[in-house]
């Protein structure tokens, strides 16, 4: 039975990815922050398997102790402090977990794998926010990194340590530069699920309207689900690598709205939408898409889920929730 360390196990990323390789047959071990983590009785609940491990990002000496633990085939490194707008209001945190945080990681596996420093798969969760000022559309593996914000910089200084570690100490250490993925289990910090709850709130009658940012950036938007697919078969690859995963179309926070409003029947919902500056970027990333013509080739991985439905599955879900008073 092969092993998995999954760092970032609370997010959504981490219960799909631990979801997907209990079905395979894996151990699945996940790294968790804070005794009292309010997440932990999540991850419990949804994938009871996982054995849990305390241990952060900042300290490599709670990451050895969580590789000596788990004794992982592969790690997958997911942990993170992801929210875009926090990373302005404390840059440093943001660049000590999210950028740092991959050092520590690589640094555990290499001296947890000895001798043979590729027998640790690893995988580095790259992202779309790296390419910030576009240089090109669509953006591929190939595209020159230009982050505008402090979490897209921390993310490339993952990014580029991961390469390094590749290529000096001969680990099998992938990224992948995932475009947006959402699902019900986002964060409702985060736009997307910003919006579907407040669309099945003001649908059930139990709010009137919700504040947004830039109605007007455009993003390529897929499922968590799917992509947390691509994650696994990049480990499965004999050769490490970089890979680009998302959808190959990009929408609008308008085109959210529209499809999420029109799943309760709502066609106008100019009334139920107003424009707060407090929720602007600083730096705003305005258009994001997608090449994952490498994936697609080398991995035989495709989307399987269509923006639309991805919208009307968050609406759905957040109906249901809201019903029964979460």
């Amino acid at each position: 039975m092969p092993s998995a360390l999954i760092t970032g196990i609370t997010g959504q990323d981490g219960l799909y990815l631990a979801e997907l390789l209990l079905e395979k047959g894996y151990e699945v071990h996940g790294l968790i922050r804070g005794q009292n983590n309010p997440r932990r009785e999540l991850v419990s609940t949804l994938v009871p398997d996982v054995r849990l491990h305390n241990g952060d990002l900042t300290d490599l000496s709670s990451l050895m102790r969580a590789m000596r633990d788990s004794e992982p085939d592969e790690v997958y490194n997911l942990g993170a402090i992801s929210f875009v707008a926090y990373s302005w209001e404390n840059a440093f945190v943001t660049s000590d977990v999210t950028g740092m945080g991959v050092l520590n990681m690589l640094e555990a596996v290499r001296l947890h794998a000895g001798d043979d420093p590729g027998a640790i798969r690893f995988y580095q969760a790259s992202s779309s926010e790296m390419f910030g000022k576009v240089q090109e559309v669509p953006q591929s593996e190939r595209t020159l990194l230009w982050p505008r914000s402090p979490y897209g910089v921390s993310k490339v200084y993952g990014h580029y340590m991961t390469i390094n570690y590749r290529e000096s100490y001969g680990m099998h250490a992938s990224s992948g530069i995932l475009f947006n993925h959402e699902s019900p289990r986002r964060g409702p910090e985060f736009v997307t699920r910003k919006i579907s709850q407040a669309v099945a709130r003001i649908h059930l009658g139990l709010q009137d309207s919700m504040a947004l940012g830039n109605l007007d950036a455009r993003r390529d938007w897929g499922y968590a689900g799917d992509y947390v697919e691509a994650m696994w078969r990049m480990l499965q690859q004999d050769t490490a690598d970089d890979y680009v995963i998302a959808t190959g179309e990009t929408w609008s926070i308008r085109d959210f709205l529209d499809l999420a409003f029109a799943h309760v029947g709502i066609d106008d919902w100019s009334a139920h939408v107003t424009q707060d500056p407090r929720f602007m970027r600083p730096a705003e990333v305005e258009l994001l898409i997608g090449d994952a013509s490498k994936a697609r080739e080398v991995l035989g991985w495709a989307p399987t889920v269509t923006f639309a439905e991805l919208v009307a599955m968050m609406v759905d879900a957040d109906i249901a929730a809201a019903k029964a008073g979460w």
